[in-house]
């Protein structure tokens, strides 16, 4: 309905900023670096921009408001992840820049997206497997207010542990993980591979 709106930052809380456009003002839920970023700009100009989202939901509806669109479009892949819903996909995005979950997702930090607010180990290694092929990183600053996305492990060993965690998070016994794990031939995958592989054969049984 809208893509977005600017006017002037009447108001702002932690998780929520309230726009006035044409004496009309518009509550928009948003993410601690949008927050961030309205400040700043709010202080350099009289108006402010957001993208905007809004959720039609059965007994409610909320707008979400986005500084940029680089974040709008993160968001929607966000909450097409399984189980993923619009508050958990708003903590990843108070915890990382697009740019730096980007990151995360492609080096598959699972650890670091599972600390986002509203996400845990699970939703985490679901967003890694979901969304590994539908991300790039660009290189640039990954860093956040709150997360900075650890560089992706290499070791064999590494690789393993981080599969293994990522398959017991999804809800599989460790020793059948365990199981798996050891009959595949897992030379130079890097873990997102390896949980694939794993993923195939629990398909298998």
């Amino acid at each position: 309905m809208f893509y977005y709106i600017s006017g002037m930052l009447a108001h702002r809380e932690p998780g929520f900023a309230v726009i006035d456009c044409g004496g009309v003002g518009y509550r928009l839920t948003v993410s601690q670096n949008t927050l961030a970023a309205l400040d700043r700009a709010s202080a350099r100009e009289s108006k402010v921009k957001l993208y905007t989202y809004m959720a039609v939901r059965e007994d409610d509806v909320e707008l979400f408001g986005f500084y940029t669109e680089e974040e709008l479009t993160t968001f929607r892949q966000l909450i097409g992840v399984s189980g993923i819903g619009p508050k958990a996909a708003m903590g990843v995005l108070s915890a990382f820049t697009p740019d730096g979950l980007a990151r995360a997702v492609c080096t598959e930090d699972v650890k670091a997206i599972a600390k986002s607010n509203g996400v845990g180990a699970k939703g985490a290694a679901r967003i890694v497997l979901e969304l590994k092929d539908k991300m790039s990183y660009t290189g640039g600053d990954a860093e956040t207010p709150r997360e900075t996305a650890a560089p992706a492990p290499t070791a064999k060993s590494a690789g393993l542990a981080e599969a293994a965690e990522a398959l017991t998070a999804l809800g599989y016994a460790r020793a059948e993980v365990n199981a798996v794990l050891a009959k595949l031939n897992t030379a130079g995958m890097a873990s997102g591979d390896i949980i694939r592989a794993a993923l195939a054969q629990f398909m298998k049984g």
